[in-house]
Parts: C-alpha cells; structure tokens; sequence
C-alpha cells in the first residue's frame, strides 16, 4: 500500500463540515420568524459522530496497521544516507556555525538524536500509518519537554518546541518520544530492562491519558493543565529533591535575570556581551539592521492588540545573533533587547523557521508562513503560550521567522543526573503531556479506541524504540567516522 493510500482511511468520511450562515438567518429576524424555523434544520442535520462511534472507527484502523507492526523498524533499501541528509541540511545554514552544529552532534548518540529530527521524519514516512493525525510536535523527545510560566505566572509543564510542528500521525510523536527515553537509558548506562522501562513508561502514560481525555468534553481538555508542582506528587523523596531545585531555579530565569547575565553598561546604556561564536554582535551597519524596522513592525502587527499595547511601551536597543540548542545550531537566530518606559527589559528571541522535518518528509499540510505554522502549532498543543509569540519576515532574503520571550521562567530536566525510577517517571509525565497536547489538537476518541486498554501498544513502541535506537547509533557512528575522515567540519569550540 502506497503512502498516500496509508493516509486516506474511514475516518475521512467522518469529517464534519457546517456552512457558516449570518446570525440572522440562525436566530431570524423581527420580521421572520419562518425564515428562522427553516434555517436551523439546515445548520443542525449535520450530526456529529458520537464519542462511541468514533472509538468504533479507531478500531477500524487496526485493519491498516495493527498495534503490533509499531514494533517493526527495518531501514528500506531506498533509505537515505544519514551523512547526506545532514551535509544537505547545513548547506542552508550560517556555514561557521556548521562546524559547532557537528561538534554538538558528535557529543553522544542522544545529543545526535536531538539534531536529527529530519532522518527520523524520513525514516517514519516509510512505515505503515495508523491514519489518525493530530498536530504533531514533529520533534518529541524528552528535551523538548520543560518548565514555563503561564501567563497567570504559574509554572507549567508541557512541550517547549515546536519548530518541527505539522499535521501528521499521531504515533510519529510517540515514537520519537519513546526512542529517546530508550537512547537517554543508554546514554546513562542503564541496563536494556531500564530501558524498556522508561520507554514503556512514556507510552503507557500516553495511551491511560488519552483514555481520560477521551471522556472529558472538548472544552474541558482544552482547559486542561498539567502544573509543574503535579511533577512533584509521582517523585520518590530523593527525586523530588532535585527536581523542587530545577523548579526553584526556574522561577530566577525572567528578563532582569537575562539583563545580569547577557548585558553590560555602557555610556549608559545595556549593551548584549559578544561571546563568539555563540553570542555575535550586530554590526550597526550591517544588513541586519538595514531590515529590522520593517521586521519589528511585522511582528507587531501579528499580535493580540493588547499584546500589542503592551510591545508599544518598549524601544528596541541592541541585537545579537545567539546559538542554541543542537538541531537548531546554524540556523538564523536572534536575541532583541528592548528597554521600558520604567527601565524594565524585554528579551526577545527571533529565530529563523523553515520546512517542518514532517512536510519535507513528505506528509501533506496547509501553505503557509512557516513562522505563522510554529506559532499556530505552539498555540494549539500548548495549554498555555508565551503571550508574545509572533512571526516576521526579512524582507531582503524573506527567510521566515517567529518570535518569542528570551527568558521567561524556563527549565528542562537534567537527564544526566537521573535515576533509573527518575527516567521513567520524567517519560511518563512527557506521554501525559504529549497526551494532552494529541487531545487538543486531533480525536482523543479514535485514538483510544485504536489503542485500546491493553499494553499491546506500549510493548510495540518500545521495541521499536530498541530498534530505531540501535539505527541511531549506527547513524551516529556514520557521522563519527566523517568527521574522523575530514568529510565534515568540527569546531574546536563547544
């Protein structure tokens, strides 16, 4: 079966389209109360699937690819050679940045999961599909999973990237969560039952929140929220400890924080530290600049007007181009210190957004902005988003970019310090946000009645998770044996 059969199943016959109609034709006017007793039969004959119903057509999709063949991971003879899919995606990258990009890869098998979301994406498109989407997070693996605040300034505990977001199969993102906790295990030195385990975990969570949230209303699971503090209650007292240190630091991380540490004064004025090449100033003159005008008034006009309100009181006064993450390393990414009319900083980061690895992988999905997708991706899996995203365009390259806070109350685990019990409840909370995130955004009902209430689904990831982690491995060491060789740049920085 092709993929593009694979994509089409029983659950495409089941969408629901209501015409939009004027709200006097619904409720009727004054002087035509037939008009209304004629109307509404045709805004309310368009039943809705019932919960059961759809359950029903989830376990149709079983007859395409049961739960069982998730297990199977065999690289297809027409497989992409890893070391040609990463030269290709740096070509269109900062090219002295390539070089730090392949010294962060080559840190460890885990650190080369991390910067190879497109193979996997490539790998995936050639297994069978359950034909169930939802807005996939693209890139789901335990790093990209953290601590925020809420606009409420509570702290929250949910996905935190979404560069790769893209409407695809549903078990794409639970796959590449349960690999990671399987290379993660091994990483550490954990035995192969550890990690199973902690591949289990993750996807056991996964599959017992999605039945929850396949009972709730929609509203309801819209709502929902899963507080940092709630990590705390599935922690043995020795985890709990260090993970309440990871909250507690997090609550420092806010812009004053950012002004210490990424500023100093002078002539008056908070100027960003160079710290080549991971922190390059913004020649005054140069082409960045030239375009920024335009840019922030992009931006601007992308937010809520009182978001926008809110971005007037500030004045932008200095930009760097900063290095983060793995995956991300070479791409366009800045940071944009803006001064208030009360002496407060605002840090924004600006970060270039291309192809999501899904859609160049191949799944099929709406024309767009490519910064307008990652924040609309962003705002439908998240519970609750950084009140300032938004996305701009250069208008000299018209490279696509988003925008959002810098600082603002941000952690993420510390997997190297994880106990084997650790490892596996941190997976499970990453299922159970990942759940949500799934529930949001597709059929909470298909999904569990395809998953059932057995642990055939779980068993099946994780092997799939031992095999593509042995595939990584493999990748990782085609890569090593590059840069061994000179085939590919290695910075001498970290």
């Amino acid at each position: 079966m092709d993929r593009a059969c694979r994509r089409r199943g029983p659950l495409a016959a089941t969408a629901i389209v209501v015409e939009r109609v004027p709200m006097t034709t619904i409720l009727g006017s004054e002087n035509s109360s037939e008009a209304a007793d004629n109307s509404l039969p045709t805004v309310l004959s368009a039943k809705l699937p019932s919960p059961a119903e759809r359950r029903a057509k989830g376990r149709d999709h079983r007859k395409f690819v049961s739960r069982s063949a998730h297990a199977n991971w065999e690289p297809p003879a027409d497989r992409r050679d890893p070391l040609e899919v990463l030269l290709e995606e740096s070509a269109s990258r900062v090219p002295e940045l390539v070089p730090l990009r392949n010294r962060r890869m080559l840190q460890s098998p885990f650190a080369f999961f991390r910067g190879s979301a497109l193979q996997m994406a490539l790998d995936l498109a050639s297994t069978p599909s359950s034909q169930i989407d939802v807005q996939l997070c693209g890139d789901a693996h335990l790093m990209n999973f953290g601590i925020f605040a809420s606009p409420e300034r509570s702290l929250m505990f949910d996905l935190n990237d979404f560069d790769e977001t893209w409407p695809g199969p549903f078990e794409w993102d639970v796959k590449r969560l349960a690999t990671s906790a399987v290379i993660a295990a091994r990483d550490l030195g954990m035995s192969r039952e550890d990690q199973t385990t902690a591949a289990k975990a993750g996807v056991a969570a996964y599959r017992n929140w999605i039945e929850r949230y396949a009972e709730m209303t929609h509203l309801d699971v819209w709502y929902a929220k899963l507080a940092a503090e709630e990590l705390l209650d599935l922690m043995t007292p020795s985890d709990r400890r260090v993970t309440k240190r990871v909250l507690d630091k997090a609550l420092t991380r806010d812009h004053l924080a950012a002004l210490n540490k990424l500023t100093v004064v002078e002539d008056g004025r908070n100027r960003i530290v160079a710290d080549p090449p991971l922190v390059v100033r913004v020649d005054a003159n140069g082409p960045v600049f030239r375009q920024l005008p335009a840019m922030v008034e992009e931006y601007r006009s992308t937010l809520a007007s009182d978001r926008r309100a809110l971005f007037d009181r500030y004045r932008l006064v200095d930009v760097a181009r900063k290095v983060v993450g793995v995956g991300s390393v070479g791409t366009q990414c800045w940071i944009l210190l803006f001064q208030g009319p009360n002496g407060g900083p605002l840090f924004l980061q600006s970060k270039e957004a291309g192809a999501a690895a899904p859609q160049a992988a191949g799944l099929p999905g709406p024309v767009r902005h490519a910064g307008e997708r990652v924040v609309d991706g962003q705002r439908q899996l998240q519970a609750t988003s950084d009140i300032l995203l938004g996305w701009t365009t250069a208008p000299d390259t018209g490279t696509a970019y988003y925008l959002r806070q810098l600082w603002d109350a941000k952690g993420s685990a510390d997997l190297t310090s994880m106990t084997p019990a650790a490892l596996a409840t941190y997976s499970g909370a990453c299922g159970w946000a990942l759940a949500r995130a799934h529930a949001r955004t597709g059929d909470s009902s298909a999904i569990a009645g395809y998953l059932g209430k057995t642990q055939r689904f779980d068993e099946a990831l994780a092997e799939f998770g031992e095999a593509y982690a042995d595939q990584t491995e493999r990748d990782f060491e085609v890569l090593r044996k590059a840069a061994d060789h000179g085939v590919v740049p290695m910075s001498t920085s970290p």
